[in-house]
């Protein structure tokens, strides 16, 4: 996670649209009991995410490098328990395990997801599941953009903090399975599952 990420207030952003509906379809399938429903937002930027997590009775913990996020976040939400960390600290030692660990739209801005992913596992409780998003790519998408001449635009390599990491899904569940996860499924979200906007891995840490 960049710490030159800047986040100016405490609103979700146009991803959020989109990615928001199946998390909490996700999350409403488990069907966990009130005791139970406790999530950790890897990378939770500005806290809204984590804000509506706890709206719909989850009890949140979560990290995030980007001192202004974290600003903002106990700013506006000052009853969540969010911090300053990294996805390479040892979280586990700090916060302990979950049944589940959430990640929106992090692991493309990260230089070293294996250590990312070997946390994510850590910080997963056996049997428990991990929710990680991120734009997607694929043949006829990349294609598309090819065409369209789009490529400087999605690149973004003039944004600071922005995107160094381009997934698929093969490549994104080979990073989930290197750390240990299994029954990995996807979900494309925005726009047609082609021309998805993102991909959210829904995987699962062996009991």
């Amino acid at each position: 996670m960049s710490k030159a990420y800047v986040w100016n207030n405490a609103e979700c952003t146009c991803a959020h649209a989109y990615l928001l509906p199946t998390l909490t379809h996700i999350l409403d399938a488990l069907a966990l009991p009130s005791h139970e429903k406790k999530i950790f937002d890897l990378g939770c930027g500005n806290g809204s995410v984590a804000f509506r997590l706890a709206q719909m009775g989850w009890t949140v913990s979560g990290v995030d490098p980007s001192e202004d996020g974290i600003a903002q976040a106990r700013k506006t939400f000052p009853d969540l328990n969010l911090r300053l960390g990294s996805a390479y600290d040892d979280l586990v030692g700090q916060y302990g395990t979950f049944p589940v660990l959430l990640s929106f739209e992090v692991v493309e801005h990260l230089y070293d997801p294996r250590l990312f992913a070997r946390n994510a596992f850590d910080l997963t409780r056996p049997g428990g599941m991990v929710i990680i998003s991120t734009p997607y790519h694929g043949y006829l998408k990349n294609l598309a953009i090819a065409v369209a001449g789009k490529w400087d635009a999605h690149f973004t390599a003039l944004w600071d903090g922005g995107h160094i990491k381009f997934w698929s899904q093969n490549s994104l569940r080979l990073l989930l399975m290197e750390a240990g996860f299994e029954n990995i499924e996807f979900y494309r979200v925005g726009r047609v599952p082609i021309f998805a906007k993102s991909m959210i891995a829904v995987a699962k840490r062996p009991r």
